[in-house]
């Protein structure tokens, strides 16, 4: 247990390291879609719409599957043989496709977060952020985010939470997280009970310090406010 808990602490850096580029590439997208969806009802409120049903309705390992086996062959097919580009893509580190994946599936959870958020403030905050001259885009960053992310902030700890435990399906795509080192390590003399043991008290401490984090935030933002 000793050995494999050396061994899978080398492996928390990418864990996080997931979550965090995922976060940062899926807030800022999830917002714009969220947006867009109170304020439009056309064709890119459907497409949004129907991406984030797709996601939420598809199994996590089965997304990995397709975007990291199906999604490259193809890919190195089209550029080769349409683009007639002479291009390795299978030489693309796997990390890349684990942020994709994830960044892909984060953003439509957090779009649902955001527009519920967003639907807490009240309409007239629009109506007056434009009546003293601020433009809609101004409005909404000054005035009705900042107060939507307050409501959201709980939810926002949930997802990052749930996006840090699902971080350990990279593996599957032989990114060597904190799972994959210790698979690994158990591997040689079949001490999978000792390597399972150390990646639940990890990623129990990994949890507990992202949900303290979270709380440390409302703490402060209840404070200010």
């Amino acid at each position: 247990m000793i050995e494999a808990f050396k061994a899978s602490l080398s492996g928390i850096p990418v864990t996080l390291g997931i979550t965090v580029v995922s976060l940062m590439i899926s807030m800022p997208l999830a917002l714009m879609m969220a947006i867009k969806k109170i304020n439009s009802k056309g064709p890119l409120s459907f497409l949004i719409n129907t991406y984030v049903s797709i996601v939420r309705s598809t199994p996590m390992v089965l997304q990995i599957l397709l975007l990291y086996s199906l999604l490259p062959s193809f890919l190195n097919f089209f550029i080769k043989q349409v683009l007639k580009i002479d291009f390795n893509i299978f030489k693309i580190p796997a990390i890349y496709y684990a942020y994709a994946v994830f960044s892909l599936n984060t953003t439509a959870i957090l779009s649902e977060v955001f527009r519920s958020a967003l639907l807490t403030v009240d309409k007239g905050q629009l109506e007056a952020g434009l009546s003293v001259g601020l433009s809609k885009f101004l409005t909404y960053i000054r005035i009705i985010i900042p107060q939507a992310l307050v409501v959201a902030l709980p939810n926002i700890c949930n997802v990052t939470v749930g996006l840090l435990k699902s971080s350990s399906l990279a593996f599957f795509m032989t990114v060597q997280d904190i799972t994959a080192i210790a698979k690994l390590k158990a591997a040689y003399a079949y001490n999978y009970i000792e390597a399972y043991s150390i990646i639940f008290i990890l990623y129990i401490i990994l949890c507990t310090l992202v949900q303290l984090i979270f709380k440390y935030i409302e703490v402060q933002i209840h404070k200010r406010r």
